[in-house]
């Protein structure tokens, strides 16, 4: 059992709550169900995260698996109705609110699912917090790369394709994307990166859509360095999977929590 305290605000409503910790101003949702002959409301909590200056647009995937097992979403600093007044922040700092959002819960443990920049942040969380980790999974993301050749591509579908977007209730913080973005290109050139991604151990899934504009070699490449991964190819979807094929994709979020973890029902 993964240790956690039920929060009065977590509904699908939401609410703000003062981080104990670091005492910001975080928009929290969560959803979860109630296990019988349990002392909490969850079995197994994750937490997911959206694209850099994003808020939370990540309710739909939560439909897809809130049924067996909490999910936690939130508004990133500086995002949607998340409060913060600084300039930007970097990849250290979106990594250690993580952390404290998981110390604020009291969950020992957590799977994190990241979509497109988030999911390229949770795979810089494998490698950092590994102990706080059940599982990573990444959906759409982008990997470790700022690849001239790739870019051209992307901006050429772009242009001639386009893609299906959520609805996104607030504007995205172009200073907290562009400070994110500029601090991931930093953290990318580190001389050991691939080494240390070689060595994460947290049991990993990496999904991609058929149709996404973006080429999928960053994350083939990454899914092939990691011992305990999977990647898997949703057909007939685009970037935002769960627009296009949400069936499929909670089918694949599924087996991964059913293979992956011992604390499922």
């Amino acid at each position: 059992m993964v240790k956690g305290n039920p929060i009065p605000l977590c509904n699908r409503q939401g609410g703000f709550r003062i981080c104990s910790i670091c005492h910001r101003n975080f928009f929290y949702r969560c959803t979860y169900f109630d296990l019988p002959g349990s002392p909490f409301k969850f079995n197994l909590p994750f937490s997911v995260y959206p694209g850099p200056g994003s808020c939370n647009y990540l309710e739909p995937l939560s439909y897809l698996i809130e049924d067996v097992c909490e999910v936690i979403m939130f508004d990133p600093k500086g995002c949607g109705r998340s409060s913060y007044y600084g300039n930007g922040y970097d990849i250290d700092s979106a990594l250690h609110d993580l952390e404290r959002i998981r110390e604020e819960y009291g969950y020992t443990k957590w799977i994190v699912i990241g979509h497109s920049w988030g999911a390229d942040l949770g795979l810089a969380y494998s490698m950092l917090f590994p102990q706080s980790m059940l599982g990573y999974v990444s959906i759409s993301g982008s990997g470790i790369q700022n690849d001239k050749e790739w870019k051209e591509i992307y901006n050429r579908n772009k242009a001639e394709k386009d893609e299906l977007k959520p609805d996104f209730q607030y504007g995205a913080n172009k200073i907290v994307h562009r400070s994110l973005i500029n601090s991931w290109r930093s953290f990318i050139k580190k001389p050991l990166l691939l080494k240390d991604i070689s060595m994460i151990k947290v049991p990993s899934l990496f999904i991609y859509a058929q149709n996404d504009i973006r080429p999928a070699w960053p994350i083939l490449q990454i899914s092939n360095l990691i011992r305990n991964s999977k990647f898997i190819i949703i057909d007939g979807a685009e970037h935002y999977i769960w627009l296009y094929e949400n069936k499929k994709l909670s089918e694949v979020l599924r087996t991964f929590i059913e293979t992956y973890t011992d604390n499922i029902l």
